[in-house]
C-alpha cells in the first residue's frame, strides 16, 4: 500500500479545504504582473512561512511557470527542526495537501542515492517543502516531486557546508532536464527588528543578482547570523542551475512580514521574504564562484 506524507500545516499555515485554498491562491495570482521573459527558466526561489505573510511574495515566483509543462519539480528547503545530515528525503510515496496527492518521483530519488547519500525519514515535522506543493499544483498540471531536505546552515556549520552544496549540485546537475524544475525554499532575515531585516535582506538581494556565490557565502558566514533559513538550499541551487547553465538572476519581488502586517515597531519579530528566478540567457558566461 503506497505510504502518504499528511499535510502538517494544513489549517494552521494555509487553508485545510481545497475550495478555500484555491480561492486563497487565484488571489495572490490576481495580484501579480504576468510573467516576464528573462531567458530560459532554470530555477526559482521562493519562501515558506505561512500563507497570510509569504504566500503573496510566492505567487510572484510561481506566476513565472503559468501555463509551464514541467513533468518534474525537485524542491529543496532548510530542516528546521532536526539534523537529518546533508541531504535528506521522507520515505512517502506521495505528498498530500488539501488540493490532492503528489507522487515523490521514486526513480529520481534512486539516482541521486546512486550520487550522494541519502537519509530517508519516515516522518518529519518540516513545513518548508509542503508550503511550495500547493503553489506548485495550482501551476502546473502533472508533475513528480523530489522533497530534498538539507539540515546545515552556514550561519551555523561554515564553510564546511559550501562542500556539502557543491557535492549536491554536481549530483543533481547531469539529473535535471528542460522539464524539470529546480526551487529554493527559503525565507531572509529573522530578527526583532523591521529596520535590521530590511537592511540586510537589501544586502541579500545585492549579492544574489551578482550571481557571485562565494561572496554570498562569504556574506552569510561572516554574518554569524541566518540572513537565510534556507541558505543552504539557495546556495545549491544556484551551484546547480549554474551547471546547467544559468547566468542570471531576478528578484521579482521583496518584503517581510512587518510589511505585510504593518507593525514596524522596534523589537516586533520580522521575517524576510524574496521571490526571484534564475534564467540561462543567451549571452552566456561562466558565473563567478
Amino acid at each position: 500500500m503506497p505510504s502518504i506524507r499528511v499535510p502538517i500545516c494544513a489549517g494552521r499555515w494555509y487553508p485545510s479545504d481545497a475550495a478555500q485554498l484555491r480561492f486563497l491562491l487565484d488571489e495572490f495570482f490576481s495580484n501579480v504582473p504576468a510573467a516576464s521573459s528573462g531567458g530560459e527558466l532554470v530555477a526559482l526561489i521562493a519562501p515558506h512561512a505561512g500563507y497570510q505573510y509569504s504566500g503573496q511574495t510566492a505567487a510572484y515566483a510561481y506566476q513565472q511557470i503559468a501555463n509551464a509543462a514541467y513533468k518534474r519539480v525537485v524542491v529543496l528547503g532548510p530542516s528546521h527542526f532536526q539534523d537529518f545530515g546533508a541531504q535528506a528525503v521522507n520515505r512517502a510515496d506521495f505528498f498530500e495537501t488539501p488540493l490532492g496527492s503528489v507522487a515523490v518521483d521514486a526513480k529520481l530519488v534512486n539516482e541521486l542515492g546512486a550520487q550522494v547519500p541519502i537519509n530517508f525519514v519516515p516522518l518529519d515535522k518540516e513545513h518548508s517543502l509542503e508550503l511550495q506543493v500547493p503553489f506548485l499544483q495550482r501551476q502546473l498540471k502533472n508533475f513528480s516531486l523530489l522533497p530534498v531536505m538539507m539540515s546545515h546552515p552556514f550561519y551555523h556549520f561554515g564553510l564546511r557546508v559550501r562542500n556539502e552544496c557543491e557535492t549536491l549540485s554536481h549530483a543533481l546537475a547531469p539529473l535535471l532536464d528542460q522539464d524539470t524544475l529546480l526551487v529554493a525554499s527559503s525565507d531572509l532575515s529573522h530578527l526583532h527588528s523591521y529596520d535590521a531585516v530590511t537592511y540586510f535582506d537589501q544586502g541579500f538581494e545585492n549579492l544574489i543578482v551578482e550571481y557571485n556565490i562565494g561572496a554570498l557565502i562569504d556574506y552569510m558566514i561572516n554574518e554569524g547570523e541566518p540572513r537565510a533559513c534556507g541558505d543552504m538550499a539557495i546556495v545549491t541551487t544556484l551551484m546547480t542551475s549554474q551547471l546547467r547553465g544559468a547566468n542570471k538572476i531576478r528578484v521579482f519581488y521583496r518584503t517581510n512580514s512587518g510589511e505585510v502586517t504593518g507593525i514596524k515597531e522596534e523589537g516586533q519579530y520580522t521575517v524576510g521574504y524574496m521571490a526571484a528566478g534564475i534564467y540561462k540567457t543567451k549571452e552566456w558566461r561562466q558565473g563567478r564562484v
